[in-house]
Parts: structure tokens; sequence; C-alpha cells
């Protein structure tokens, strides 16, 4: 049966698109997550018409699909599970048309995101939503996963920048989400498949919405004495009426190791800095700029400096963007995690944090989107001492706990995936949980899109096994 479904699918793409050796299963059995499975053949169509063959070809065997773009998800959301079909996107990475007067762009799903933003620059436009990963992550992606960034404070995430999808439904059909129009007809269900984690189908075509770029930006780097302090100038600034562009706390430890890294110009003596951009029209930029230095000022900021010019204000978001990959100086592994908090309550959960880290004996650093209350505490260890995993999950669940205690929710951009899968009853009911099963049911009846991922095990959907033993690395 293996045989004959390699077979077909290579017969549908191209033999070299169609992948089943052991070392490409080894490659393609996990994300940028902690979590592994195993895929029984990696798929590499070109278009819509060979994604909907992979699809069609893995129902008529049985098997269920699971979509997959760069891989830089964190929450397990492509780990392949029940040795399904695994759809890679990434070679659909064209720019298929850019309307700059209609301000929207049609790209497929393995359009690297900083690409998108560098091919639209010379039009005076981009694509808002930026992740730290946006060298690498795909627009694909970016779609399943709702993803925000640093520039997501003003602007919002993902779903708020797609206006259409071309999908290709867990049936094999195609079909159109949204529209161009400013009203679609019917029910928002692009709205349903932004941030559906690949539970739905495989988008093929995404509609993005373009925004022109500011004629002025002006970003400030401010040092403050204490994690505490730099909190409250963030709830101040936002209560004296600016959001900014952006509002990025890093604590002192990952300043330093990002100093150490890159040599961004971070001020290291501070025991948190706080990134914030400003943009707009000259005179708004200039007012806000004003605004949130005298409410840093106020709230005791040690140093207050802004760039002086482009390449100053690149090395410091370089700064911010390189802060996961300077830790591997100190700890050869890290676990980020993603959960959002009231503005505040943020100086109260960082605390709460930092003991569970050291109750289980972990290194905690923390770098965030402070503006929305965005916490990425960054968890650093080393996985060849014996135990350290059972100490990290441990010490992750808890956070979680903590956050929803406080009045957040489990995720703000990472996704659920399968690793906070089975903590979604902390925030949904029961009628909760039945609502988001009919609807994944009304998509996919028959459970072979992206399965076990994201609805708790007991749920309608179907989804009835735990996470596998040995999945968690």
């Amino acid at each position: 049966m293996h045989d004959a479904l390699i077979a077909e699918l290579r017969a549908a793409l191209a033999p070299d698109r169609v992948r089943d050796g052991a070392l490409e299963r080894t490659l393609y059995e996990r994300d940028a997550s902690h979590i592994r499975g195993d895929a029984a053949v990696i798929c590499f169509p070109l278009d819509t018409a060979e994604v909907q063959a992979c699809v069609r070809i893995a129902l008529a065997h049985g098997r269920p699909f699971v979509a997959r773009g760069a891989g830089t998800g964190l929450a397990g959301g492509a780990v392949p599970l029940g040795d399904p079909v695994v759809i890679v996107t990434t070679k659909m990475d064209r720019v298929l048309s850019v309307d700059p007067g209609a301000l929207v762009a049609w790209v497929e799903p393995g359009v690297v995101n900083l690409d998108l933003d560098k091919q639209l620059a010379p039009l005076g436009l981009q694509f808002a939503p930026d992740p730290s990963s946006q060298q690498a992550c795909t627009i694909g992606g970016n779609v399943a996963n709702n993803s925000g960034g640093p520039h997501c404070l003003a602007s919002g995430v993902t779903s708020a920048h797609v206006v259409a999808l071309e999908v290709v439904l867990p049936d094999g059909a195609v079909t159109t989400l949204g529209g161009l129009d400013a009203e679609p007809d019917g029910y928002d269900l692009r709205g349903a498949f932004v941030g559906s984690e690949g539970t739905l189908g495989i988008a093929t075509r995404i509609a993005v919405r373009l925004t022109p770029l500011a004629p002025e930006v002006a970003t400030l780097l401010i040092g403050f004495p204490s994690v505490r302090d730099a909190a409250a100038a963030v709830s101040a600034i936002i209560a004296a009426g600016l959001v900014p562009a952006a509002l990025e706390m890093m604590d002192q430890r990952i300043t330093r190791a990002v100093e150490d890294f890159v040599h961004a110009g971070f001020p290291t003596d501070a025991a948190a800095v706080l990134l914030a951009e400003v943009d707009g029209l000259p005179a708004a930029v200039a007012a806000g700029t004003a605004l949130v230095e005298e409410v840093g000022r106020a709230h005791g900021a040690t140093s207050v400096q802004v760039a002086r010019d482009r390449v100053e204000r690149a090395g410091w978001w370089k700064g911010r963007k390189s802060a996961f990959g300077a830790i591997a100086r100190i700890k050869p592994n890290y676990y980020l995690h993603d959960t959002v908090v009231p503005r505040g309550r943020l100086v109260d959960v960082l605390d709460a944090i930092d003991r569970i880290v050291e109750r289980e004996d972990l290194i905690v650093m923390h770098v965030f989107h402070a503006g929305d209350g965005n916490l990425h505490p960054l968890l650093l260890f080393d996985a060849r001492e014996p135990g350290v995993m059972d100490r990290v999950h441990a010490a992750g669940d808890e956070i979680v706990r903590v956050s929803v205690e406080a009045g957040g929710v489990l995720s703000g951009e990472h996704g659920i995936g399968l690793e906070k899968r089975d903590l979604m009853p902390l925030l949904f009911g029961p009628d909760d949980l039945d609502a988001q099963a009919r609807l994944r049911d009304a998509f996919d009846p028959e459970h072979v899109a992206n399965p076990q991922k994201v609805l708790p095990a007991g749920s309608r959907c179907g989804d009835l096994q735990a996470v596998p033993a040995g999945a968690w690395i």
C-alpha cells in the first residue's frame, strides 16, 4: 500500500519532488518545537493543482495530510502524526501580482515574509506582520498561525492583513474564502481559516493587504533600573493616548547576551530595555517621540536614545530579532514560550515566572511584545542533562496556568499545535470546545487535515489520542 501511495504521488508531481527516504523523513519529523512525529512521505508541490493531487491521493489511500512551510513554528503545529503525507509548500514561492492602487498582492504560501517586504519596499509598501523569524518564515505559515511580530501593536496581526485565500479543502476541493470586495458575501470563512493551523485545509494563494511605508519613523531605546519600571512605562505610554508602532521589552540577561552576540548598542547596565518605535507624519512622530521620552523619564529611565539614522535603527532591530540565536552562547537548548497577559499584570506574571523557573532549576530570559502583553519567556537548558526535559515541560505548563489565572490567554502568536492542545480547557469550557470542534467538523468531517492538533483529547473532533509517547524530545 505504501509503494502504491508513493507511485501515485510521483506520477502526479515528479519523482524528485516526492521523498520517502529515512533522511528526508527524519528532517521533516519536527518543526522548531521540541516535539517530533513520523511522516510517511514528503511532497513538494509547485501549484494548486499539485496540492490538490496530493490531498486526493492521500485520501484515496486512507492517509491524513499535514501542510508544512519553513518549519519555524514553535508549538508543534507542523509535526506529522499518524504517518501522514506531508505537503511542503516552500517551492510555491512566487509573488503573483501586486496592485499598488488597491493595496493588495496575491502571493503563494511559500513566499518568505522578509522577501515579500523587500520586493514591496521600492513601491513604498509593506506587509505589516513581521515575526522574529521573518527572514525564514513563510506567508502560508503566517496565515496558519495568525502570526504577529513587534510591529503588530498598532497595525494588527496577520488576520488583519489577509483579504482572501484560495484553499484546497480536506476533501480535495478548491475554493476561495473571502474576497477583494469591501464586504464579501456570506460568512467570514476567511477569518475562520486564518489561525486554524492547517486543520481546515491548505492555502495555495493568499491575497494580502499592503500598507504604505510611514513617511517618518523614530526609534527609541530606553534603559530602566527595573522591569517593574519599564512595564509601568509601557502602560503609561498607551494610557497617555499613544499606540506606538512597536513596544518591545528585554531584560538584562537577554540584553547582555544579544550585545555580546551582535553588538547592537544596547545599554547592558539597565535591568530592562524598552525598544519603542513611533511612525506616521513628521509632526505626529515628533510629538509621539517626545511623549515616549517624557513618560520613560517619569518612570525612572536611566537612559534614552533616539536612533540617529536608518543604520542605527536597523542595528537595534537586528539585536531584538537575534535574541533567540544569541542564547546559544549560554546554553545549547532553549524553549521559547508564548502567552498573553493584561498589561497591568505584566510584572506580577513575570515575577511568578521567575519563581517557577527557579523552582525547576532552569534559566529564564525575558524578551517580549510588551505593548500587547505578549510574553515570550525563554527557558535555557542543556537537553543532555538527565531529567531536564521533565522540568522544562513542568515549567512551561505552569507558565500557561499563571498567565490564564492573571486574565490572559494561551498564545499570542505561536499557536496551540500540540504544545498547548491539552491545556485548552484552562481557557475554554466544554461548550466552547464543542463549538470549535463543530466548525472543524464542517470543514473536515473525516479529520484528515493535520490530525490531533489544537483541540484536546476527547473533544468532538475525534482527536481522542494522547500526544504519542516519545513525541516530546
